[in-house]
């Protein structure tokens, strides 16, 4: 059963790999190529896109009163996602060297591109301001909170997770007692995958 499981993931893992190599055909159906980790468009795109720009307020004219009067509340939320970005960092920086565990690169998670946009008004790139550097912690602390679970409880759950984090796959199966206790130090530091990665 195992080795269907295994051969199911790496299948995932090979087309993971080749949607990767899609998207970066799609950088040149929108004419941006990428110089030093930053989208260079050409320049008649960027002055097509920016003749596409509209008003904030007509913007805003889109959305009902009441979805305005929630923005107060989605940007007090920025403070919960402050305190737990800084939190993680250090938490990994201190407890990560200790447990053998490599590092997450937080520059890999917090993606700070779209708000730069060319084609968006003032209000669209606060908005994606807020979007990447809210959703890019939460991919951060995701990671950090994998491989943590790695090293202090790397079993699977009974039931089929929906979404499953990048360490999953390393973790014992739910009952499997006798591995668990066989080999439970060695999975706790199997992070060869990420040291190969970061080699690369």
């Amino acid at each position: 059963m195992s080795g269907k499981i295994d051969e199911i993931t790496q299948q995932i893992k090979a087309l993971e790999i080749e949607l990767e190599a899609e998207f970066r055909k799609k950088q040149s159906d929108f004419f941006y190529k990428i110089e030093n980790s930053k989208a260079i468009f050409e320049e008649k795109v960027i002055n097509e896109g920016k003749t596409k720009i509209i008003s904030s307020l007509e913007y805003l004219s889109a959305f009902s009163i009441l979805t305005v009067l929630t923005i107060p509340f989605i940007w007090a939320m920025m403070i919960p996602a402050l305190l737990v970005d800084i939190s993680v960092s250090v938490y990994q920086h201190i407890c990560f060297p200790i447990y053998k565990i490599p590092k997450v690169k937080r520059s890999d998670y917090v993606v700070m591109d779209r708000f730069n946009l060319f084609y968006l008004d003032q209000v669209e790139k606060i908005n994606c301001w807020y979007c990447e550097y809210f959703n890019g912690v939460i991919y951060y602390v995701r990671e950090i909170a994998a491989r943590t679970e790695q090293f202090w409880c790397p079993i699977k759950h009974s039931k089929n997770i929906k979404d499953k984090h990048s360490r999953y796959d390393y973790f014992f199966e739910y009952g499997d007692y006798a591995a668990y206790r066989k080999e439970l130090e060695k999975r706790r530091s199997d992070f060869k995958d990420l040291k190969e990665k970061d080699t690369i």
